[in-house]
């Protein structure tokens, strides 16, 4: 686990949005939900907490790959799965426990009006998974 300047421990934490299928909404509506996240993300990154966040890009550059019993891989234009919703963007964030990473969660649920899911990253003591001190 990464820990703060008070020795704190520091778990690590996804937190993915599912947007709806369609057309990115115009400026009017986006405008101010961007203005939103823009303030949350300040936040988390004055607690910090800020590791990465980002959108995704529209479903129709999505390529999925599977391999077969030959372990050839076999690329698929699109997503894997057909859905009404999909993943439309991730953070990723550090917090000292679940509630301060769930109470950001709930903030990206309110500023967006999308449904929002949160999980911590499996064993953080492992290197591999472990985040660059920043």
């Amino acid at each position: 686990m990464t820990t703060t300047a008070s020795t704190t421990p520091m778990r690590t934490y996804l937190i993915t949005l599912y947007s709806p299928d369609g057309p990115t909404p115009p400026p009017e509506v986006l405008g101010p939900i961007m203005a939103e996240l823009e303030a949350l993300n300040a936040d988390i990154r004055a607690a910090g907490g800020w590791v990465f966040a980002g959108g995704l890009g529209d479903l129709s550059a999505a390529t999925t790959i599977r391999t077969g019993g030959s372990g050839e891989a076999v690329l698929t234009d699109g997503p894997f799965l057909e859905a009404k919703e999909h993943l439309g963007g991730l953070t990723i964030v550090r917090a000292p426990d679940y509630d301060v990473a769930l109470g950001w969660a709930q903030r990206t649920a309110k500023a967006t009006g999308l449904a929002v899911e949160i999980r911590p990253f499996v064993d953080m003591d492992d290197p591999g998974q472990r985040p660059e001190a920043g």
